[in-house]
């Protein structure tokens, strides 16, 4: 039951980031759409931030198995794309609340969680000490958070280009100069 209670108020403050219009989400708020006290809310998660720590690694962990259940990595990083395209409207409306700072720092764990089981599970990067893998994740994270964050309609359209691109930069088959030196195959 504590499952579905966590899963109910969550659904409460993803409906309520969408449609409130101020940028303070309260415990109030959500406890008012959920019909619960606020000794529920208390005994799920101990504050906002927790919730939506809660939320972002519920997602993460459910890209980590639709990526798995791909056969190929690059089918893989498509999947992880559009979970997180899907995701884009509610994570901008966090971005204008009280609370961008614990959503971008969570968001930047989560992605570096999301590519550093892809680098293991796949055997990524051999021969690269843990330091140098932990510096090229981080630089993938921060380079697919931007590109995510600036994503277009148009961007949608060319969806497998972008991430056969991408796919190619993370296994180091082109660096993202290459990209305007001369045109990369797709």
């Amino acid at each position: 039951m504590a499952l579905d209670m966590k899963e109910m108020i969550a659904e409460a403050a993803k409906k309520l980031v969408m449609e409130k219009k101020s940028k303070k989400l309260t415990v109030k708020d959500i406890v008012e759409e959920c019909h619960i006290s606020r000794q529920a809310f208390y005994y799920h998660f101990a504050d906002i931030p927790e919730l939506i720590e809660w939320m972002i690694n519920k997602e993460a962990k459910y890209a980590a198995e639709e990526m798995k259940s791909q056969t190929d990595g690059e089918q893989a990083l498509r999947q992880f794309f559009l979970i997180a395209i899907r995701s884009k409207p509610s994570i901008q409306r966090g971005m204008q609340s009280i609370y961008r700072d614990e959503l971008e720092k969570i968001l930047k764990q989560a992605f570096f969680r999301l590519f550093e089981q892809a680098v293991e599970t796949n055997h990524l990067y051999p021969g690269y000490t843990h330091l140098e893998i932990k510096i090229i994740l981080r630089y993938h994270t921060q380079a697919v958070m931007g590109l995510l964050w600036e994503w277009t309609d148009a961007d949608s359209k060319n969806i497998d280009q972008i991430v056969h691109i991408v796919y190619l930069m993370m296994l180091g088959k082109i660096s993202p100069l290459d990209t305007f030196d001369k045109k990369v195959e797709v």
